[in-house]
């Protein structure tokens, strides 16, 4: 059971895998995005070499827990990928997950040009971990 966890922004998608038992996640690169199709076609070579079961796209919420307009276009994305792969999609809550890939990075002694890179495929790490932790 492969799940494949998104980080999906405006302007780059991170994107993490599971290990084949549904324990840990693994970030595994970010997609830059330049519209709709190309986002979809990057999407689907991933999909087709992992074969995933579910998505787990992350759901940006504000503190108060209500959902803002990132949270409304990840919605939004997502449909997009249900209807694209006809795969399951689970939303998750991401708030902090990019502050926490930065503050790892951060003490890692990352340069901020390194974390720019990295950060988005690390917070969908965070993402997936949290949804394999929660479905154990």
């Amino acid at each position: 059971m492969r799940v494949l966890g998104l980080d999906i922004g405006d302007r780059t998608i991170g994107i993490a895998v599971s290990d084949p038992l549904g324990l840990t996640a693994q970030g595994i690169t970010t997609i830059r995005r330049k519209s709709i199709q190309y986002d979809m076609q990057e999407l689907k070579k991933i999909i087709d070499e992992y074969s995933p079961t579910v998505l787990v796209c992350g759901l940006p919420k504000n503190m108060n827990g209500t959902i803002g307009e990132q949270g409304e276009k990840a919605i939004e994305f997502s449909e997009k990928l249900k209807e694209e792969f006809n795969i399951e999609i689970e939303m998750w809550d991401e708030r902090l997950t990019s502050k926490a890939a930065n503050r790892i990075m951060i003490e890692a002694d990352f340069s901020r040009k390194k974390r720019k890179g990295l950060v988005d495929k690390i917070a969908a790490t965070y993402i997936l971990q949290g949804y394999l932790d929660k479905i154990r």
